[in-house]
């Protein structure tokens, strides 16, 4: 088995760069906001990132499936899976949102879907911090630590991927 970790050199500078990433996102993503541009129709965006979201679910289940295997490899890869997917997501979620107005929910369950959305943005912006650092215990070789960081981690990441599939069923119909 693969049991290469990173040089203990470079755990600082990556504890930096968890940082810095974990507080630009959010802040990019909040300016990307209030960038519109007209011209393209993504409206079939929202469903391929409620997807992924629903893919992202299950790949974390999957891999802590492969966790409690002992297939550390698999989980790995899985991990790194759910990371891209992730990824992924955000840059369709921006996309839609920069080149669509904002869909208004309208149905007669406001405050449950208000609530559901309003925990699923705090919580996407928690969780970035907190899934790299994670990973970032795991690659360097400190499984205890690491363990212990996903217990908090990956219900957190879960919630997200699934209130996300979640909120998009809810506001699908009102989608024009």
């Amino acid at each position: 088995m693969n049991t290469t970790t990173i040089h203990p050199d470079k755990v600082k500078t990556f504890r930096k760069l968890i940082i810095i990433v974990s507080i630009v996102i959010p802040v990019v993503v909040a300016l990307l906001f209030g960038v519109k541009i007209d011209g393209y129709d993504l409206t079939f965006l929202p469903q391929i990132y409620a997807g992924i979201n629903a893919l992202t679910a299950l790949i974390l289940l999957s891999a802590l499936a492969a966790i409690k295997l002992k297939k550390r490899q698999l989980h790995r890869s899985l991990i790194r899976f759910a990371l891209l997917l992730s990824l992924l997501f955000l840059v369709l979620y921006v996309t839609y949102h920069m080149t669509s107005d904002s869909t208004l929910y309208e149905g007669e369950s406001r405050t449950i879907y208000f609530s559901l959305l309003i925990s699923h943005i705090v919580l996407s912006v928690a969780v970035i911090p907190v899934v790299l650092f994670t990973y970032l215990f795991a690659w360097e070789g400190n499984f205890v630590r690491h363990k212990k960081w996903t217990k908090i981690a990956f219900p957190i990441w879960l919630y997200v991927a699934v209130s996300g599939v979640i909120v998009y069923w809810m506001i699908s119909p009102f989608y024009s």
